[in-house]
């Protein structure tokens, strides 16, 4: 196979299929993602039948067993992946939405109206189940989709993406307007990012190693998040037992995702208190903490801390923990270390919540809850196609609105200017 012409097809075909996708109505759409939940539950023993390959390779490779968790396709997964998509026929279509209207002075009216923003690109790693996830919202929101996964999903994705395609072909839709780069050749990738002339964003989801590749290689917009390096800072005003059940919650509830807690600061006023009991309830959860010699010298058990440790996204069961002499510590340290991602303060003080949350540059900032809210699900949107730290289009969990772009209706009556 010829690489480059391989991916000169996909995207040609493409953009032309992603006029056709604009104009669909919610019917149509809703149609094919009906039919796309209805093909995955009924095709279980194939895609589980595919997936086993991709697990095989992935044991003989020595995977972690983390990462094999994430590959791994069973019988109620492949039900919460069609469950997923059903939800998303729930939600509003965006399409259409008349954002902003309005009448000027000399008669003109104009309309501000959501449109699909045209041809998106995904580029994700392992889990497979992201090639169902990313191409339902992408269809709700009238976008064409390429979807490229990781090599070690590769069987797991086209017996998904099967599915899909017939599906699409069933209710009349283009085919193309979502397809799987079935190939796991780099160079697919390396031509994908230079296809500007056809995509019209990128959204690269996985290790800070992949998204900081496309970001450096693409001559298209992306939009990512590096990595979560999510803090939480228990304040002097603290209410330690909230404290503690939201501090764990952050951590443990599901330690490999990019909303976990993995620093903990802890004013020293409240140290010697809140310290000890937190860490045990770590300790006795298999938590690993590492720490400041402030610190230490509460609990000697934690390890020294490096200082690559403040900056590290663990996603697993590590914990940074630092003592601070008051909030403008907590706040600078955050600044210096944090990735804009999700950062908490747990206080009963009114004037430090609001100083917390006027100065913590972050796209979600908590006051007495934990960073794993940050979710397009738990934010109301229904579903998400990921997280973004950038400032400029979305921020946040993306939903449907942040697949879509605007255009500007004018209707007048023979104005000139």
């Amino acid at each position: 196979m010829n690489v480059k012409t391989y991916i000169d097809t996909i995207v040609s075909d493409a953009k032309k299929a992603s006029h056709a996708t604009a104009t669909a109505s919610t019917s149509i759409k809703n149609a094919a993602l009906e039919q796309m939940a209805h093909n995955l539950t009924n095709c279980k023993k194939t895609l589980m039948a595919e997936n086993e390959k991709d697990i095989k390779a992935a044991e003989k490779a020595g995977l972690s067993s983390v990462m094999i968790d994430r590959l791994r396709l069973t019988d109620s997964l492949i039900e919460d992946i069609a469950e997923g998509i059903k939800e998303v026929i729930t939600l509003s279509d965006p399409i259409g939405e008349i954002i902003e209207e309005s009448v000027r002075p000399n008669g003109l009216q104009i309309q501000k109206v959501r449109v699909p923003i045209g041809v998106i690109t995904i580029i994700y790693e392992s889990r497979p189940n992201v090639t169902a996830d990313a191409a339902s919202l992408c269809l709700k929101t009238g976008n064409a989709t390429i979807l490229r996964g990781g090599k070690e999903s590769i069987n797991s994705n086209i017996a998904i993406y099967g599915q899909i395609s017939s599906a699409l072909e069933k209710v009349g839709l283009d085919k193309k307007a979502i397809q799987v780069i079935e190939t796991t050749d780099r160079e697919a990738v390396n031509y994908l990012l230079k296809a500007d002339e056809y995509v019209d964003l990128v959204i690269p989801r996985g290790g800070e190693g992949l998204i900081r590749n496309v970001v450096e290689n693409s001559t298209i917009p992306v939009i990512k998040h590096y990595k979560g390096v999510c803090h939480i800072y228990v304040d002097e005003f603290a209410n330690l037992d909230m404290a503690k059940d939201v501090c764990l919650n952050a951590k443990l509830q599901r330690p490999g995702t990019c909303n976990a807690m993995e620093t903990m600061l802890v004013h020293e006023k409240i140290a010697e208190t809140f310290l000890p009991d937190i860490s045990k309830s770590m300790f006795d959860s298999g938590v690993e903490l590492r720490g400041c010699e402030k610190s230490r010298k509460i609990q000697p058990e934690i390890k020294q801390a490096t200082e690559e440790d403040w900056s590290t996204e663990y996603l697993e069961k590590i914990l940074s923990v630092k003592i601070v002499a008051s909030i403008e510590e907590a706040l600078k340290h955050i600044s210096v270390y944090g990735s804009s991602h999700s950062d908490a303060i747990i206080t009963e003080n009114s004037s430090n919540a609001k100083k917390f949350t006027d100065e913590v540059d972050s796209a979600a900032v908590y006051v007495n809850a934990s960073t794993r809210f940050t979710d397009g699900f738990e934010f109301g949107m229904g579903a998400e196609i990921g997280i973004s730290t950038d400032k400029l289009h979305a921020r946040g969990p993306m939903g449907l609105n942040e697949l879509t772009s605007y255009k500007y209706i004018v209707h007048g009556n023979g104005q000139i200017r």
